[in-house]
């Protein structure tokens, strides 16, 4: 299993994909724990001191002018997740889900979304149990972000909607039990800190990403081993004709077949005392070699 500590640095691409193969253990580290608390200290004190802000203690949208009383806050907060889960469709793979919770774990812990600790902490605590919440993959809501995804995301913190575990599909209170958790009662602003974001778009994209990336690596692979059978040359592959081109996507292909068809045995066996001139001619002048291809 990959154990990922998220810090103040951006999650690199090699994380990301090692989140997308397997489960995956989250840790945070303190400075960010510290960042976490911090703002949401600023957005208790908003509310104590009675100050409007948008999103803690106003409607939203359209609703934006109209001031909510400190006693509905809770229920403001649980209303805006339960409005927006709305997708329909198959659900997303379980590896993409598992992405998108790592992605928001991610954003969230900067600190600048006002959430709780221990609302982030259970968000952790579901990955880590490999707890995923189902996820329809279509349908959202507006140009804020991936709204009705996050929303039945957010919705198994709160107790709602099912999720996946180990492949069984349990009610969101018996799968919060497996994770030694008991549902959330979100504070001001965090429904719209879990809502807000593009981490479902996010994971799409890098799903499709390193999809991409594992085409494009076998290619290279049965390339260097075709260039083995037809008992290829690799002089086409040397560095010095690829920095004449100044292609930068040429000269890193180069440099990958040349390390996977270097200590190649069949390539030894004519690299002195060979005849061929130009490996076009010498496979005409090898109708076997071309028979066994065909």
């Amino acid at each position: 299993m990959t154990t990922l500590t998220i810090c103040e640095a951006p999650l690199t691409l090699a994380q990301l994909r090692a989140v997308l193969d397997g489960p995956v253990t989250v840790s945070i580290t303190h400075p960010a724990w510290t960042d976490v608390e911090r703002g949401a200290a600023t957005v208790a004190a908003i509310v104590a001191e009675g100050r409007t802000v948008y999103g803690v203690n106003t409607g939203f949208g359209l609703l934006a002018n109209t001031n909510i009383a400190p006693q509905d806050l809770e229920t403001l907060q649980k209303n805006l997740v339960l409005s927006h889960a709305c997708g329909v469709g198959p659900l997303l793979p379980d590896a993409v889900t598992r992405l998108l919770m790592v992605l928001k774990i991610a954003s969230l812990s900067r600190g600048a979304s006002g959430i709780r600790r221990e609302t982030l902490e259970a968000l952790v605590a579901l990955v880590n149990a490999g707890i995923l919440p189902c996820i329809p993959s279509k349908g959202s809501v507006g140009a804020s972000g991936d709204l009705a995804p996050l929303a039945h995301m957010s919705c198994i913190l709160i107790g709602v909607g099912e999720a996946r575990v180990d492949g069984q599909t349990l009610e969101a209170e018996t799968a919060l039990a497996r994770a030694g958790l008991t549902p959330l009662t979100l504070g001001p602003k965090e429904g719209l800190a879990l809502l807000n974001g593009t981490q479902c778009s996010t994971a799409l994209a890098l799903a499709g990403l390193f999809a991409a990336e594992a085409v494009f690596a076998a290619g290279l692979a049965a390339g260097a081993l075709s260039v083995d059978a037809l008992k290829g040359s690799d002089a086409p592959f040397d560095p010095r004709i690829h920095a004449l081109r100044g292609q930068p996507g040429q000269i890193a292909v180069a440099a990958a077949l040349r390390r996977l068809i270097d200590g190649s045995a069949i390539r030894d066996s004519h690299r002195d005392d060979c005849a061929k001139v130009q490996d076009p001619y010498s496979l005409r002048c090898q109708p076997q070699v071309m028979g066994a291809v065909l």
